[in-house]
């Protein structure tokens, strides 16, 4: 079974940048698909960022376009998640997740990593 450990969020004011880091171990990641959610204080949780079959990349929220990129490095059993141009209202957690490739549901989880964008 694999495990996710995120890393890099922080306290970044408006219009900053950040890059969040998330290790996988335990598993064969090249079996898995890789995606970044966040859930925001009172809100559910966001699947923000992920890949397609083919490996490229797909926003599933139009207001991070532009502004975040995913990332990842299959050497180092790594995905990522560039974040420019913040705003306060990205202050969420942030969890990387996998799902095996005959999978449906994101099923592994890493601890999250908190994310605080102010004004």
């Amino acid at each position: 079974q694999i495990q996710l450990v995120e890393s890099g969020g922080g306290l970044v004011q408006a219009g900053g940048s950040l890059r969040l880091s998330c290790a996988a171990s335990g598993g064969t990641f090249s079996l898995y698909v890789m995606a970044w959610f966040r859930q925001a204080p009172g809100k559910g949780r966001e699947l923000v960022l992920g890949f397609t079959s083919s490996g490229k990349e797909i926003y599933y929220s139009d207001s991070v376009k532009g502004r975040f990129t995913i990332s990842r490095d299959n050497a180092k059993n790594a995905v990522y998640l560039q974040m420019n141009s913040l705003k306060p209202q990205d202050t969420a957690v942030y969890y990387c997740a996998a799902r095996l490739t005959t999978s449906l549901n994101y099923e592994f989880w890493g601890q999250g990593t908190q994310v605080t964008v102010s004004s």
